[in-house]
């Protein structure tokens, strides 16, 4: 009898055993369900306005670098879809909203028209996902209408007035200024090759940059503006345009990025027209080498990596539950960061190379 009470006893046991080891699991599995979505398996969103554009297809590059060497230090595993709206603002409204309605942690926009940001806002703050706009920067009172949107960009003012800086650095050399003036009139003749009608980096790029470089007291005349919409292929045709029409006279070409500053070097040489001096924003690869050959007077690095990892900190951190007031203590309440631009020039170059190798 002793004997079978104790084999009843320790047959108990071993079901009260079983049964708090599964209760064990049971409370841990619930208990990290929340965590396992929110740490270890981040389902990130990204639309951008065109992924033809170059500086956009860098940055979005290294968004893929940052989650990869993210995934490797936490153990996190970050899903990062790309897409890209090819110029719809429409698209991009249905391509937030497919990310939204699966669920995705948080949503990163570029957006194709940045006053016209109300469907993605609405339907952001009705799923309450955290939105890190980037590039395009929303108007104010559509930043304020929800207390997770954020924005993430650089300076416009600060790149015109650091593009106005590589021109008047050429022009205060008077042996460089004799070169540039072929007309030798005094004044130097440019075209303006700008971004698309309505975007802020355009219109503010372009009236610093004048406007600082007539400040310095040089005497300019327009004689082209045109819009090349960020585009190669557009600035060249446009340039090529501008050529026909004064094939000696343009002495200067102020673009308002690289891609458009290239299309213009490049009608420059289809034309064998004389090179003029040539000044771009982005710092882009074949932009720095153009540079370096002395082909382009310079450009102004807008740094990629460095605004790619921001919009990355933030969407991460934002997935996290308590991720907007972390991120709000962490930089004083702020919801929009900008990323310093710095000058690229002929003496400096190099660095930059080395810097994107």
């Amino acid at each position: 009898m002793v004997y079978k009470n104790h084999g009843i006893r320790v047959m108990l046991s071993l079901i009260l055993l079983s049964a708090l080891l599964l209760t064990s699991v049971l409370f841990a599995g619930c208990g990290s369900a929340s965590d396992n979505r929110k740490k270890n398996n981040l389902r990130i969103g990204v639309s951008v306005y065109d992924g033809y554009d170059t500086f956009i297809s860098d940055m979005t590059q290294d968004m893929n670098e940052w989650a990869r060497e993210k995934e490797k230090e936490t153990g996190s595993a970050i899903l990062l879809d790309i897409v890209s709206a090819g110029g719809s603002q429409l698209t991009q409204n249905d391509q937030i909203a497919r990310f939204i309605d699966k669920g995705y942690d948080a949503v990163c926009v570029n957006p194709v028209d940045r006053t016209d940001t109300t469907a993605i806002i609405d339907k952001a703050k009705s799923a309450n996902v955290p939105v890190v706009f980037f590039n395009r920067e929303p108007v104010a009172e559509d930043l304020n209408r929800f207390d997770k949107l954020f924005y993430v960009g650089a300076n416009a003012e600060q790149s015109g007035a650091l593009q106005a800086s590589l021109v008047i650095n050429a022009l205060s050399d008077p042996a460089r200024f004799a070169q540039i003036d072929k007309s030798g009139d005094g004044v130097i003749q440019y075209v303006i090759l700008e971004g698309e009608i309505g975007h802020q980096d355009a219109l503010i790029r372009t009236q610093v940059s004048i406007e600082t470089i007539q400040q310095a007291g040089y005497s300019i005349e327009k004689i082209g503006d045109e819009i090349a919409n960020w585009n190669r292929n557009q600035a060249n045709s446009k340039m090529s345009m501008l050529l026909d029409t004064y094939p000696t006279q343009i002495e200067m070409v102020i673009a308002n990025d690289d891609d458009m500053a290239l299309g213009a070097l490049d009608a420059v040489e289809h034309k064998g027209a004389d090179l003029p001096l040539i000044v771009g924003i982005n710092g882009v690869d074949e932009a720095l080498e153009m540079v370096k050959m002395k082909k382009m007077e310079g450009t102004v690095y807008n740094d990629a990596k460095g605004q790619a990892a921001k919009i990355m900190e933030l969407a991460f951190d934002l997935s996290e539950p308590d991720g907007p007031t972390a991120v709000f203590s962490a930089d004083g309440g702020s919801r929009v960061f900008y990323v310093d631009y710095r000058l690229i020039d002929y003496h400096n170059v190099q660095d930059f190379i080395r810097l994107k190798e």
